[in-house]
């Protein structure tokens, strides 16, 4: 009697405790294969800790990694709920491209309809970026910016050959400065947009997963 192979895993790593919850709170309906949400705390340093640890383990030896959370938006016009889907994560190290980027913002403006998705380079950062900092990132050609995303995808890779991406939803943007994430309008706005995405995530792990070996 033949078995069917078990898909292989997906890791969707985020930092905070509200980015955690937030993804708890969401539709785990649809999953194609094993789902793991980990919190890797704040800062590349701790995400790349996190990550390596984890993948370390033969359960994820194949499995696609996805980061995702909120960032700050770098462009002109981008508003709080808006999603950026990266084209590829970078900072000082280097850059990793992202696998699938197309299919998942096909997917999210089906999730999602209404909402605003933008596509391009995702840099990261050792520290929470406002004021003119946001310009000088802008002029690398970068969207958007996070402290996790970068070091994360950068950690995956090394780890094995693998489907990897990142969504974030901007929390801030040039415009729309937050102070503290839980007690504004576009707080709450980003919280509600990332409790919505895991069907997206799940229909880009199901297109992307890699031949069983």
């Amino acid at each position: 009697m033949s078995t069917q192979p078990v898909p292989d895993p997906l890791l969707i790593a985020c930092a905070l405790g509200i980015e955690h919850l937030a993804l708890r709170m969401g539709d785990r309906g649809g999953a194609d294969g094993p789902v793991t949400v980990l919190r890797t705390g704040m800062g590349p340093r701790a995400a790349e800790r996190s990550v390596t640890r984890i993948l370390a383990d033969p359960v994820f030896a194949e499995a696609a990694v996805l980061a995702t959370g909120f960032c700050a938006g770098l462009a002109p016009g981008m508003h709080p709920g808006d999603l950026v889907v990266a084209e590829e994560t970078r900072d000082p190290r280097g850059a990793v491209p992202c696998v699938g980027t197309e299919l998942l913002v096909k997917e999210l403006a089906r999730t999602l309809p209404g909402r605003t998705v933008h596509t391009g380079p995702l840099t990261g950062s050792d520290h929470v970026v406002r004021g003119h900092e946001r310009a000088d990132l802008l002029a690398t050609g970068a969207i958007a910016v996070d402290m996790e995303s970068a070091a994360t995808l950068l950690s995956a890779v090394r780890g094995g050959v693998r489907p990897v991406a990142a969504v974030r939803v901007v929390v801030d943007a040039p415009e729309h400065e937050l102070v503290r994430i839980g007690t504004v309008h576009g707080g709450i706005s980003a919280f509600r947009v990332l409790r919505s995405v895991l069907p997206a995530f799940f229909e880009w792990h199901r297109n992307v997963l890699l031949p069983r070996r």
